[in-house]
């Protein structure tokens, strides 16, 4: 945290329409209605449901997500997982291959400090570098990512998944423990084939699979649709954001996170000019034309960012238009990248604010 006089913006019981901006601000009832809906779906179907961090980075947050059913946490890199363990989570799953003695000391650290923990690999190359460090440690648990449409990581095809695992199981010090996938968005079905055959196939060889992980925000609420998953991994779900209820996983009025900023410029009367750029909004487009959405203004556009200043298109807008000094809020394109811009995060009920959690893994991401 910075010692600036300025760290602490807010305090409990001020009103959100006077803080300083740009600001992130987080509505507790609906980021809590949001937790409830995700973890009732999941419980319904029977599926383990692992929450991704990255979306918060808070572990008060991460507290709430587990409280209210979730099995475990989801982090991306070891320097999250080390925060989450020293707030006292166990059950940690790093979805990313782990390559380098830097982070293969820091990992096999961890591995000993806490009683579950978990990553994947998708090369032997991954697989190798782990047992360099695991072979006189601490078994570590290993999954094998498999890439069952996404073009991200993991092994192509289910023959190359069963000889990975095989791999694994032979290396000292690691343990196979099952399967994991980033898929593409309405890919359920082919999803579901690769892990099927792959569950087939590891059968076939003896090999046991305890868990087998699908994931992502895009597939939330189809998570049902791949019967293969033992658990899935969802994140921006615990805010939502705009590519969420594009997606057809909300509405706006589920979004927990707004951006609330200040109208500083009426260069025109098209125009107007906000205090919150690239360092504020994310710069992420995720197929959008603008960076975001300006609520009560349906017919404004964002239309371009620069560090400190935002663009406003207004000439779509019927009847009032925003003045200088106005205050608006801003639903992101992508909530994730947000976090990752503050140092801590106020939330608030009925625009009163309840609390100030510092977001506790900002820019570890490695």
């Amino acid at each position: 945290m910075h010692n600036s006089p300025f760290a602490v913006v807010a305090k409990p019981g001020d009103k959100v329409a006077e803080l300083s901006t740009p600001r992130p601000i987080i509505d507790e009832d609906r980021m809590t209605a949001n937790i409830a809906r995700t973890q009732a779906y999941m419980d319904a179907h029977g599926i383990d449901f692992r929450p991704h961090i990255k979306t918060h980075k808070i572990p008060a947050l991460a507290a709430q997500q587990v409280a209210a059913g979730a099995k475990g946490i989801n982090c991306q890199k070891v320097t999250e997982a080390e925060v989450f363990a020293d707030a006292g989570f166990v059950d940690i799953l790093i979805t990313f291959n782990i390559i380098g003695s830097a982070k293969l000391e820091r990992l096999a650290a961890l591995n000993e400090r806490i009683s579950g923990l978990k990553v994947v690999a998708d090369s032997a190359y991954t697989v190798d570098g782990l047992a360099t460090y695991f072979a006189a440690r601490k078994p570590l648990v290993v999954l094998v990512e498999c890439d069952t449409g996404a073009g991200r990581c993991g092994v192509q095809k289910p023959a190359q998944a069963v000889a990975l695992a095989k791999h694994i199981d032979a290396a000292a010090g690691l343990t196979f423990g099952g399967l994991l996938n980033y898929p593409k968005p309405g890919a359920a079905t082919e999803v579901q084939a690769f892990l099927a055959q792959t569950l087939s196939l590891l059968e076939a060889e003896g090999i046991a699979c305890p868990i087998v992980s699908n994931g992502g925000s895009p597939s939330l609420f189809d998570a049902h649709l791949v019967p293969a998953a033992t658990e899935h991994r969802a994140g921006t779900y615990i805010y939502n954001d705009r590519s969420m209820v594009r997606a057809g996983h909300c509405t706006v009025d589920d979004c927990a996170m707004h951006i609330l900023v200040t109208v500083v410029s009426r260069p025109t009367g098209d125009r107007a000019v906000i205090d919150a750029g690239s360092k504020a909004l994310t710069s992420d487009l995720l197929g959008f034309t603008d960076y975001g959405q300006v609520v009560g203004y349906p017919q404004a556009s964002i239309t371009g960012l620069s560090e400190e200043h935002g663009v406003i298109d207004l000439s779509k807008c019927e009847g009032a238009r925003p003045q200088i000094g106005d205050k608006l809020l801003i639903i992101p394109n992508h909530t994730c990248v947000v976090s990752n811009l503050f140092d801590t995060m106020v939330f608030h009920r009925d625009g009163v604010v309840t609390r100030i959690e510092d977001v506790a893994a900002r820019g570890l991401v490695w």
